[in-house]
């Protein structure tokens, strides 16, 4: 039986994403065109609009439709704005994060996920995407980004990501400890990070973001 993706699209659209009082037109515009089954494995295209996380290979998974669109929401990212995302992974979110903003710059570890989704971004005609395969404990971007998507949770804010905020930049980002984590957007400016709270959710950890060990005697 073959699905009808639009369809699917469409209910994913009204009845996942917009109960959560996800009503930005543009972010909503982008969820309903973009064809997520295009970023999803073969064997798991028929779940490409579920409720549900999916696994994309390494451990790692891709968001529930949900998260995406309160993320790109709470973002808020304007046409000319350029944007990192740390955690390429299926490349949807990067494919979302290009249709908002100027140019997306997305880190991935694993090269096979960055070669990959590399591969699914041009076949969507989506040019303004750079997957650099890196690992962002490691790398240097040498410049600023207005705007900073982390899509694996850490157990702190890593500072070394807050120093690549322009002005004005905001970043979001999963912090704390599982099950129970906040979802967060922050903000430079001249005292320190402004820290504005989202959400609660639970996210695998970033590599390198995961919780000191605890050693007890």
């Amino acid at each position: 039986m073959s699905i009808d993706f639009a369809r699917a699209r469409e209910t994913m659209v009204e009845q996942q994403i917009r109960p959560w009082e996800v009503l930005d037109v543009r972010v909503l515009d982008t969820l309903a065109q973009l064809p997520r089954e295009a970023f999803v494995p073969e064997a798991l295209r028929a779940l490409a609009y579920a409720d549900t996380e999916l696994p994309i290979g390494h451990g790692e998974r891709m968001f529930k439709p949900v998260l995406e669109g309160r993320t790109l929401q709470a973002l808020g990212v304007q046409t000319h704005e350029s944007v990192l995302e740390i955690g390429t992974g299926s490349g949807y979110m990067a494919a979302c994060l290009a249709r908002l903003g100027r140019e997306v710059v997305s880190l991935e570890r694993h090269a096979d996920l960055a070669e990959t989704a590399r591969a699914r971004l041009a076949a969507q005609g989506i040019g303004n995407v750079s997957v650099l395969t890196a690992d962002a404990f490691q790398w240097t971007p040498g410049r600023t980004f207005d705007v900073i998507c982390v899509t694996g949770a850490v157990a702190e804010i890593p500072a070394r990501f807050c120093e690549w905020l322009a002005s004005g930049g905001r970043m979001f980002v999963v912090r704390g400890r599982s099950p129970v984590m906040e979802a967060a957007l922050v903000h430079p400016g001249v005292n320190g990070l402004r820290i504005e709270s989202l959400f609660e959710t639970d996210l695998p950890y970033l590599a390198g973001g995961e919780p000191a060990p605890v050693f007890a005697l």
